[in-house]
């Protein structure tokens, strides 16, 4: 059914349980943020809206919540470079290491050089921001593929999911894109625009059992992600009580934070440790194939713009992978 050895995963977790802790408190602390915002400014919105009658009151306190929510949301934005750069990536270095078969060393030091072996293969937060998402897109490219698989059989009703299929698939190439990232830190290369294209060329030559595994750990993990917010909403909603003119819908909006924090920060990884004993093995004595190359290259832009970018490093003008115009195009 998959590949993976979830047992392995776990074991190897642990081990790295000095970011799973750093994780813990970085992703519950966004959540707490996300809270403590928006009920400041729901609170704001209820103190303005005593001028007016109840309506406008709860008007007043939906609007103050919203935009407290929405300024939160956005320094969250701001600051999704910094958590690839020094939390994820970081927590990547070191699974690579013990998948590896080497010694890790614990507590602190863990973090201070898995986060300097991170610096030395990739320049800036930027560069490595760029490359992830310049991978993200070749990577959806690569799931039409799956696509135009499952479009030639013979299976009546199964053209009206082929939608369905895709945007499942979509998901599941969020597990594969740092798996991509991974390769270059275990690889050690010096050109980091040139190890993900290798890596995706990799990828594409390994394509099928790279997703037949990503899929089963998406239904996994949103399956578990929705445990997690079942056994949340409770104590949201009593939480939620506590706002101005009893805000009781603000507990979905709650339990639907504390559990993309447990996603985020222990499942997630879990997820991403299951796809590196796949891809690893699955790619165990291959080199890129240049007629998957010549395929990534007509079907995506943003692979040529990946090969451009590697071109350029290569003629000694580091990219500047901080643009992000360009991750974002093609």
């Amino acid at each position: 059914m998959w590949d993976f050895k979830a047992g392995q995963a776990m074991g190897l977790m642990l081990q790295t349980m000095p970011f799973i802790i750093l994780r813990l408190v970085i992703y519950f602390g966004i959540t707490l943020a996300f809270i403590i915002v928006t009920g400041v400014g729901a609170g704001i919105g209820w103190g303005v809206g005593i001028v007016g009658g109840p309506d406008f009151q709860g008007a007043s306190t939906f609007w103050g919540g919203l935009i407290g929510f929405g300024i939160t949301a956005g320094v969250v934005f701001l600051i999704r470079e910094y958590l690839l750069y020094m939390v994820k990536a970081g927590h990547i270095a070191v699974l690579v290491a013990l998948l590896d078969g080497q010694q890790v060393k614990q507590g602190r030091e863990q973090i201070e050089l898995a986060q300097a072996e991170v610096k030395a293969r990739f320049a800036e937060a930027s560069v490595l921001f760029a490359i992830d998402q310049i991978v993200k897109g070749v990577l959806r490219a690569v799931t039409g593929l799956a696509r135009g698989i499952v479009s030639i059989l013979p299976i009546p009703g199964l053209q009206n999911m082929v939608g369905l299929l895709r945007a499942f698939l979509n998901i599941a190439v969020g597990f594969i894109d740092e798996v991509i990232l991974a390769y270059g830190i275990r690889t050690r290369s010096e050109n980091p625009w040139q190890s993900a294209q290798d890596a995706l060329i990799l990828y594409g030559q390994n394509y099928k059992v790279m997703l037949k595994n990503a899929a089963w750990l998406t239904l996994f993990v949103y399956g578990l992600s929705l445990l997690v917010f079942i056994v949340f909403l409770a104590p949201a909603g009593a939480l939620a009580l506590l706002f101005p003119n009893g805000w009781g819908a603000f507990g979905i909006i709650i339990a639907l934070l504390g559990a993309w924090s447990v996603k985020a920060a222990l499942i997630e990884p879990f997820a991403i440790t299951c796809m590196m004993q796949v891809y690893f093995p699955a790619i165990e004595g291959q080199t890129p194939n240049p007629e998957w190359d010549q395929r990534l290259s007509e079907m995506s832009g943003k692979f040529r713009k990946l090969k451009e970018k590697a071109a350029d490093w290569m003629r000694g003008r580091p990219s500047d992978g901080a643009s992000h115009s360009d991750a974002a195009s093609q």
